[in-house]
């Protein structure tokens, strides 16, 4: 896929992951944030998100 038909963004998706951590969604939580990373240009801030 090459166009994220909701046009969400790196923030929306971060937002979905701590909404689905409360929740205790935890396997949920991880796909949103590591997506997330995924549409991240830096390294680092990729493997920030990916470490919290």
């Amino acid at each position: 896929m090459t166009h994220d038909p909701a046009d969400l963004t790196v923030a929306d998706y971060l937002d979905g992951a701590r909404e689905m951590a409360a929740a205790g969604r935890p396997f949920l939580a991880h796909l949103l944030a590591e997506e997330a990373a995924r549409r991240v240009d830096a390294p680092a801030t990729a493997r920030s998100i990916r470490t919290q």
